[in-house]
């Protein structure tokens, strides 16, 4: 699949402004020397943009997006419900930047099924922060205009009905669209997508008629893949992760057998377009075996 881009702009910005001495001293002098990388970072991201045009891009990028409590604490708050909130912003804010660029799906993890068993009060201020953030979706200008449909998956049953209330209207208002696709990983685990996709399989086969060895002889790895959370779209060519963790934790386990994978140091809420566009030229620049 070829994703039409856009070409760079002949001209580029304008330098970026140069530092205040009031942004030094509001800084201190732990934060001095990201002040002075600051303007670097700018025109090192400038030229990663007028690049990204000529990059082979992913069909389907996920993130796994780590590291909002770590946030909130840095940032001195006492409350993990800043970290959370600023997360949700930086999302709206990474969707853009993939959507312009002309990645067709993206795939986010916004709560695992392990959450659950975080304090009480954390899980309501997030379930009540994604209800708010769902209602908003489904009358967003952005999403409407650029045709993004969405979609949740996980064990959604297991949500608070008026969230289940608001994924329904969010998804219903976006099905018509196939320009974009964002998949929201909600009360999700890949050991529990896989687990249902064979249930799923099983109680098909059963109702067709067919025994367990007729069941194992014409069964082939193929088989469950139409059962998946997502079913009808590509696998993900490119996972990242922020925060600094190196790992999976579970996210899209069947899907990603063939993923290239992009850990950024960066909590979440701190992504910034210059870490996404390091991860899009990490993977233009790789050469994909798929196992071979």
């Amino acid at each position: 699949m070829t994703i039409p881009h856009t070409d760079p702009p002949a001209v580029l910005p304008a330098a970026p402004a140069p530092i205040t001495p009031g942004e030094i001293l509001k800084a201190g002098w732990k934060g001095l020397r990201e002040l002075i990388k600051r303007p670097l970072y700018r025109l090192y991201e400038r030229r990663l943009a007028a690049e990204l045009s000529q990059w082979n891009l992913p069909r389907h990028i996920g993130f796994i997006m780590d590291g909002n409590r770590r946030f909130a604490r840095l940032a001195g708050s006492r409350q993990v419900s800043f970290g959370h909130s600023q997360g949700a912003a930086k999302l709206h804010e990474v969707l853009a930047w993939c959507f312009d660029a002309g990645i067709p799906v993206v795939t986010v993890w916004s709560f695992s099924l392990e959450n659950f068993e975080r304090d009480t009060s954390e899980v309501e201020d997030l379930l009540h922060l994604f209800e708010e953030k769902t209602r908003e979706l489904a009358h967003d200008a952005e999403v409407h205009s650029k045709e993004v449909r969405v979609r949740f998956i996980g064990k959604l049953e297991l949500l608070p009905q008026s969230l289940q209330e608001a994924i329904r209207a969010a998804e219903a208002a976006t099905a018509h669209y196939r320009r974009f696709h964002l998949n929201i990983a909600m009360a999700y685990g890949g050991r529990q997508e896989i687990t249902d996709a064979f249930h799923s399989f099983l109680n098909d086969q059963a109702t067709a008629g067919l025994d367990l060895s007729q069941v194992a002889a014409r069964f082939d790895g193929r088989a469950i893949e139409p059962y998946l959370y997502t079913s009808g779209l590509p696998e993900p060519d490119l996972i990242v992760r922020t925060s600094g963790e190196v790992r999976l934790s579970g996210f899209l386990l069947w899907q990603s057998a063939y993923s290239e994978f992009s850990f950024c140091d960066a909590n979440w809420p701190a992504f910034r377009k210059i870490d996404l566009l390091r991860a899009l030229r990490s993977y233009h620049l790789r050469q994909r075996r798929y196992g071979r």
